[in-house]
């Protein structure tokens, strides 16, 4: 079937235009109306009917046009009561006249209003010769460079070729391209010119490559951002990186080096401009990667504590296939090792011949010998990462190969085990980078008398202890094993403990202890003591494995026990699915070292964090996501579909996880029989409030009434994302990169959401009382603790206000530029100064510098609308200054209240004691002082 013509010039939009269609017409009165929109033929005016007005009254002259806006950015639609049923990619607003009045326009589809908002673009700036340039196309320099790639293909200089030679041109072009779409592609070419011929003129090749290859999307951001043009220059392009992209640094040399290194006609990269073709393929590079290049290297502060890291723990790494029937597979430890694991279990039997094995207890017919596995382990443990890698050691073995295990592991690993005895005098575990490239083996210890050459200990088999438990013959007593003194001497810092409960633990346990919890037992802990789990966790090491239960070896989600602090989360690297992608996407942070630091609120001796959280985080001010899901590229159809051939109807989920607060999940529609360049463009808005914990998934499927299928999914942690236009590179079901498979998007990160009045930005307004919220304190009970925190309400109150001063001056600034929210300040600062402009081209307005602050004085007489910008930016100036020179007396009076606080830490108890404090109001008024002192020092970033 012929396809839909896609856009790829200036003169199709104006083709569309003058063809006309449909749009909705947004009054004031919260009415709107159908019409049908035109471009005259001569280009000189828009037209709509039916209307009440005569037909040259229902017109707009483009001459009186100043600007387009794209979305819901103007007064109308801001006050209008039904404007949140409107789409806001759909919506665009042509502002005309002195008065910059406004026409409010809805589209039926995002790609509609892109064609009308390029279109009246490029007229306007283009208004006194459109019709040379549009008869002129075919001396582009997209034109011109296709031309030479025929000509140089055309050996015989006939200006024909066969068809079969056409198509694989195209294909070296564009390796994604299906060999059947482009032989259809001429079929249609040559149709529509009553002709049927294996034989491909060079004007046929260029108008198929053009229709293939023009990602219409792609285009409309190119004459967005070339303000017009259909090609970037070196300026246009720095303004892009720094105002859109977030490039901080960049120069006109840099930029002029990219445009040399993707475009792809001769002539651009000589004279220094980017074409639609380069600029796909720029976007599409490593370059602009959705996934932060600072984090691909270690980027995170490597000298805390160990227990202040998550850590990349596999759980029976031996199996590749589920625990109750899988062989054990040296591959596993291979596998696990090459993705940064840096927590593996060893669960080790005797065998015969005196050597110890590792094997799976439901599948004894294959086992490993314990030395080749420590062989492997020596051979990988240090490939992906340099950082420590802990040994979970499962001793089933006899006394005798107990000996023989010591004796391999020390030949093997030499000097990179870690045998180091604990200082007492310390009170944290050393750091990853003290222990960089060192071994250490977690498991249970003899007691230190030297004279003690072997003993009993608790048997650390766990899943055989879960059984005993669940048994209607267990009494509570835990099975005991010999451990020989050889094998206890290698353990040093990781030596296995049985948990009891929180107070005993605080109390009485070693700061080289660690605890092994099961799922299940974990989770109860984590619902009824989140709390005292999160500061248990500052000090001490917890491991969480998957239930018995599990006897497929799926996963747990990881994310419930990380928002406890749980370092150790260990997982079924064998099993794929939504829970391994967590994982596996958590830990790509950080250079994928294998260790990612906590939080500071999930750090700090003295901080208040609750796991379970549905609300506020104490100090920490929340975030607002903008996700705009733009189009996918080259999605496969899902494996083992076969109900619709090789339809498919693709639609995309946004997952984010993180704290209970902040998980949720929103869908776009779904694109109807399209798998090579669906347009999505819808725009999705999340509040995030602990971002350090957050990660997001997208998640692309197959809409089928049978059961949507998986097509690709891409995890990431929200402080790796890059703001700006993205690539995100999907991932098969397994975790392989698909090559070519991508989601197109837009990131946005902002402080604050919406715009207009209160009642029409709930989730500002929303925001607006979380971020007071945050900033509360609490009352703990005790007077001249009290007393002490009262002094810092004041400034704390000075802050909160300053910084929603500035930042409502900033929307103000951006509403009346016609912006969204999301949108730079240095966008908005560009968009300023083009309407800062009088009719005869010359600056209405001059930069005045005082007491080093940029002002803006008139230059003479100055219309209102003018004289309401200069307002606007007025006020942001002086709220920004405001700010600026108050900003580190307020911080010192917060500062100065936290130290004061802080000098009754210790004797908190004692003085609570003294009041008659004890039990649960003891433990609130901890509480309460702890909640006082983290706001006290994140509000102290507020400013």
């Amino acid at each position: 079937m012929p396809s839909e013509k896609k856009i790829s010039s200036a003169s199709d939009c104006i083709s569309f235009m003058q063809a006309g269609c449909e749009l909705k017409k947004v009054r004031p009165n919260s009415r709107i109306y159908n019409r049908f929109f035109t471009l005259d033929t001569d280009l000189q005016a828009l037209r709509w009917e039916p209307s009440k007005k005569d037909l040259e009254k229902a017109k707009l002259d483009i001459s009186a046009i100043k600007e387009i806006r794209l979305g819901k950015n103007t007064e109308t639609f801001r006050n209008n009561g039904l404007a949140d049923q409107i789409c806001e990619d759909c919506a665009f607003s042509i502002v005309h006249g002195e008065n910059y009045e406004s026409l409010d326009l809805v589209a039926n589809s995002a790609d509609v209003a892109n064609i009308w908002v390029s279109g009246l673009r490029y007229l306007v700036s283009r208004s006194k010769q459109p019709l040379d340039f549009m008869e002129g196309n075919q001396s582009t320099p997209r034109f011109m460079w296709l031309k030479t790639v025929f000509e140089a293909a055309d050996v015989d200089g006939n200006g024909i070729m066969l068809e079969d030679t056409a198509v694989e041109l195209i294909k070296q072009l564009n390796p994604t391209l299906k060999e059947s779409k482009i032989r259809l592609k001429f079929k249609e070419i040559q149709k529509s010119k009553e002709k049927l011929t294996t034989r491909v003129t060079e004007e046929e090749f260029c108008e198929a490559f053009c229709e293939l290859c023009t990602r219409s999307e792609v285009y409309f951001l190119l004459v967005q951002i070339s303000k017009n043009k259909e090609y970037l220059d070196a300026n246009d392009l720095m303004l892009f990186l720094e105002a859109e992209q977030g490039v901080t640094h960049i120069t006109e040399d840099m930029c002029l080096d990219i445009i040399r290194r993707y475009e792809l006609s001769e002539e651009g990269r000589q004279k220094g401009f980017l074409a639609i073709d380069g600029f796909t393929q720029y976007l599409l590079s490593p370059e602009c990667e959705i996934f932060d290049p600072e984090q691909k290297k270690v980027a995170q502060d490597m000298t805390q504590p160990l227990s202040h890291y998550y850590i990349n723990a596999s759980h029976n790494t031996y199996l590749i296939e589920d625990q109750f029937r899988g062989p054990a597979d040296i591959n596993g430890y291979v596998r696990a090792l090459k993705m940064g694991c840096r927590s593996i279990e060893l669960d080790v039997s005797d065998g015969s011949d005196n050597e110890p094995i590792l094997c799976n207890r439901n599948n004894m017919t294959t086992h490993l010998s314990f030395l080749s596995v420590i062989e492997v382990i020596n051979k990988f443990a240090f490939v992906a990462s340099e950082y420590p890698l802990i040994l979970c050691l499962g001793n089933r073995c006899s006394l005798p190969q107990q000996k023989v295990m010591v004796q391999q592991m020390r030949k093997v690993f030499g000097n990179t085990l870690y045998t180091e005895a604990p200082l007492p005098s310390e009170s944290y575990l050393p750091s990853p980078e003290k222990l960089k490239r060192m071994i250490i083996v977690k498991g249970k210890k003899l007691p230190s008398d030297p004279d003690v050459l072997e003993g009993e200990v608790t048997d650390e088999d766990e899943e055989a202890e879960m059984s005993r438990r669940m048994s209607v013959d267990y009494n509570g007593e835990q099975k005991q094993v010999w451990l020989c003194r050889e094998l206890s001497d290698l353990v040093s810092i990781c030596q296995s403990v049985q948990y009891r409960d929180f107070e005993l633990s605080m109390k009485s346990q070693n700061y080289w202890e660690i605890c092994s919890f099961s799922e299940t037992e974990a989770s109860r802990i984590a619902n009824e003591y989140p709390e005292d789990f999160v500061n248990y966790n500052k000090k001490f090491l917890s491991r969480i494995y998957p239930s018995a239960m599990r006897i497929d070896s799926s996963n747990l989600n990881p994310q419930d026990f990380w928002n406890c602090g749980c370092q150790i989360v260990a997982m079924n690297f064998q099993t794929p699915g939504p829970m391994m992608d967590l994982h596996t996407g958590w830990f790509l942070q950080n250079g994928g070292c294998g260790y990612v630091l906590r939080p500071s609120i999930m750090r700090d001796e003295v901080s208040y964090f609750s796991a379970n959280t549905k609300g506020i985080v104490p100090g920490v001010s929340p975030l607002a996501l903008h996700i705009k899901i733009i189009s996918g590229q080259n999605f496969p159809k899902p494996k083992g579909a076969c109900a619709k051939g090789d339809v498919i109807d693709p639609y995309v989920c946004i997952e984010i996880h993180g704290i209970p607060a902040d998980c949720s999940e929103q869908r776009t529609k779904t694109v109807q029989q399209n798998s090579d360049n669906p347009i999505f463009d819808e725009t999705f808005e999340f509040q995030v409030n602990l971002p350090e914990l957050a990660m997001i998934r997208f998640v692309v499927l197959d809409d089928d009434y049978i059961g949507d299928e998986f097509i690709g999914q891409y995890t990431i942690p929200f402080e790796c994302l890059q703001p700006g236009y993205r690539h995100v590179p999907l991932r098969s079901f397994v975790g392989d990169i698909m090559e070519h498979v991508t989601l197109f998007v837009h990131i946005a990160i902002t402080n604050r959401s919406g715009g207009g009045k209160a009642q029409k930005r709930s989730l500002s307004v929303r925001m607006g009382k979380k971020i007071r919220e945050c900033t509360m304190l609490r009352n703990v009970g005790l007077k001249t603790i009290d007393d002490v925190f009262k002094t810092a309400l004041h400034p704390l109150r000075e802050a909160i206000d300053m910084r929603e001063n500035m930042q409502n001056a900033i929307v103000s600034v951006k509403e009346l530029c016609g912006l969204p929210p999301i949108a730079s300040l240095k966008q908005c600062l560009l968009t300023l100064s083009s309407r800062l402009i009088a009719s005869d081209n010359s600056p209405s307005v001059s930069l005045v510098m005082k007491d080093n602050f940029p002002y803006l004085e008139p230059l003479g007489a100055i219309p209102d609308v003018q004289k309401k910008m200069l307002a606007a930016y007025d006020l942001m100036i002086q709220e920004s200054r405001f700010l600026i020179e108050m900003a580190d007396t307020v911080q010192e009076k917060i500062v100065q209240c936290q130290k004061s606080g802080m000098e009754f830490h210790e004797e908190l108890h004692n003085l609570g004691a003294k009041e008659g404090l004890k039990g649960r109001k003891l433990n609130k008024a901890t509480e309460s002082f702890a909640w006082n002192i983290t706001v006290l020092k994140a509000s102290q970033s507020v400013l």
